[in-house]
């Protein structure tokens, strides 16, 4: 018998009311300022016709107290799962048009069942956070809402890739969703993430300060470090979302998604030849030697403005994903500071998390000097990259291109760290200290008693190099495999990556390490 015209128009009339959300007005009101919908933002995610959504007609508890007469289409959230170039991904949109997109039982309910689905499936989360925050009518279900979907973030921590994209207001403990999450993207207009707010700060402390100083996007990528990619605007949050998932794989028992299709580049490449400066005083931006190296010179770099004295980023060589981690000599030297060695060492975790292999590109003075850094727990922070590096499985290459000194050249992924290949070129140094230091202790005798201190100093200088920082003594005692010219980094690692995409490594049985954080 076909079903009756009065129930399937009842079906289009109510998918229709709860799919307008907050209404047309306030849909208007939002796209006057730039806005997407919270529905629009993942339809612009999806391929089209994909997106499956659960919980369209879910509703709020009418009986709490002052929400009576209110109707909260979808309880202020989309949720649903779509594909994005050809692979599924679960999807979770706050609509600031339904009571502000604030968060209730059912509203954190609806997110905790398809971040349930998300587990089932082994599916990458994508989470577009617009909300006032927790729904003060429906008191400590709010809090308990929360909580819920904080510990459904933990258990998704490193089973399926998590990004969260801060497209309004993110206030108070719902910042704490997207701080657990693995990537957090800001659009730069209209979105601000903070736990108490310029009013909360000046009335508690006394300070004065502005939204901008704490809830930015520029706060939070340049002083902070709380997110890794700020958007021009919705779309271009959507396009960094679908390019950063083009380099992950849907789950942690999944490989990335390599294009072993792609020819292996095995010829030499003289632009890497060229790129260090003559003199080993000078800086150069360490993205040139990664833009060589990368598949079609692309790449995706993270947290770009955040500790750039060290740069991390996604890309491919000869069709493999890996995850570069390489000092900058154009920012402090390239040195390791608390904010770097914290920066690195998450994305190390994160590549390891999901089977992604890492290329460290080494050129280091050493851990930045200083009373502040001293005080603030470098010791900590940088026992973080080496723990990172000591517990990361996935295949690990290491290029040592100019300086690596003490204990620095170990946190940057020696061999002595679990390197599987650690490759110099002629222009690298591998000592305790640099030359000019060295010189100072070893030959203060000398340098006493010499007439031209200039001229014995650089002697000196290159007698310590000769016999205490060549790559080729390193070399002789396995600390590196070898010594190449830059032209053949590309072949050699492209190489040693597809030998390594079997790598298997076991570590002894225990619930995890206890990382310093």
């Amino acid at each position: 018998m076909p079903i009756k015209q009065e129930l399937l128009d009842q079906l289009h009339e109510k998918t229709s009311e709860a799919q307008l959300g907050g209404g047309e007005e306030k849909i208007a009101k939002r796209h006057a300022k730039g806005l997407l919908t919270a529905r629009e933002r993942l339809l612009a995610l999806y391929t089209p016709n994909t997106f499956q959504e659960f919980g369209l007609h879910a509703q709020h508890d009418s009986r709490h107290f002052g929400m009576e007469r209110k109707r909260l289409p979808g309880d202020g959230v989309v949720t649903g799962v779509g594909f994005v170039d050809g692979r599924p991904v679960v999807g979770i949109s706050q609509d600031f048009t339904v009571a502000g997109g604030s968060l209730g039982r059912v509203h954190a309910q609806k997110m905790c069942d398809v971040m349930d689905h998300a587990a089932r499936g082994g599916m990458p989360l994508v989470a577009f956070n617009d909300s006032g925050g927790a729904r003060i009518q429906e008191g400590v279900n709010s809090l308990s809402g929360y909580g819920q979907v904080f510990y459904h973030n933990v258990q998704l921590s490193g089973l399926v890739p998590q990004i969260a994209v801060i497209a309004g207001n993110c206030a108070g403990g719902a910042s704490y969703s997207p701080a657990l999450m693995d990537f957090i993207i800001m659009t730069r207009e209209n979105a601000n993430m903070f736990i108490c707010g310029p009013e909360v700060i000046r009335a508690v402390t006394g300070q004065q300060c502005s939204m901008e100083e704490i809830g930015s996007p520029q706060a939070h990528m340049n002083i902070s470090g709380n997110i890794h990619f700020i958007a021009e605007d919705d779309v271009d949050a959507v396009r960094i979302v679908s390019e950063l998932l083009s380099y992950l794989p849907s789950n942690n028992m999944m490989d990335p998604p390599h294009d072993l299709e792609s020819e292996l580049t095995l010829s030499h490449d003289p632009v890497l030849n060229d790129l260090l400066p003559e003199d080993p005083k000078h800086a150069f931006d360490v993205r040139k030697v990664i833009r060589q190296l990368s598949d079609r010179q692309r790449y995706l770099e993270i947290q770009k403005d955040f500790a750039p004295n060290i740069v991390i980023a996604l890309g491919r060589i000869s069709g493999v994903v890996v995850g570069y981690i390489a000092n900058q000599p154009m920012v402090k030297a390239g040195a390791l500071d608390i904010d770097a060695a914290d920066k690195a060492a998450r994305f190390i975790r994160f590549c390891n998390c999901f089977n992604i292999p890492i290329v460290t590109l080494v050129d280091v003075p050493g851990f930045l000097p200083g009373v502040q850094q001293e005080q603030g727990g470098i010791i900590r922070h940088g026992a973080k990259m080496l723990f990172a590096y000591g517990a990361a499985t996935v295949p690990k290459v290491t290029i040592i291109m100019r300086k690596a000194y003490g204990g620095a050249y170990l946190a940057m992924c020696s061999r002595d760290m679990g390197a599987d290949l650690v490759l110099a070129w002629p222009t690298a140094e591998i000592a305790v200290m640099g030359a000019e230091s060295a010189v100072n202790i070893l030959y203060r005798k000398e340098l006493a008693e010499a007439e031209d201190k200039a001229g014995q100093r650089a002697r000196f200088a290159d007698e310590y190099r000769e016999k205490f920082a060549s790559p080729y003594l390193s070399a002789g005692q396995m600390f590196v495999h070898d010594v190449i010219e830059p032209g053949k980094t590309r072949s050699t690692v492209s190489l040693t990556l597809r030998s390594l995409l079997s790598k298997r490594e076991a570590r002894p049985p225990k619930k995890h390490g206890n990382i310093p954080l």
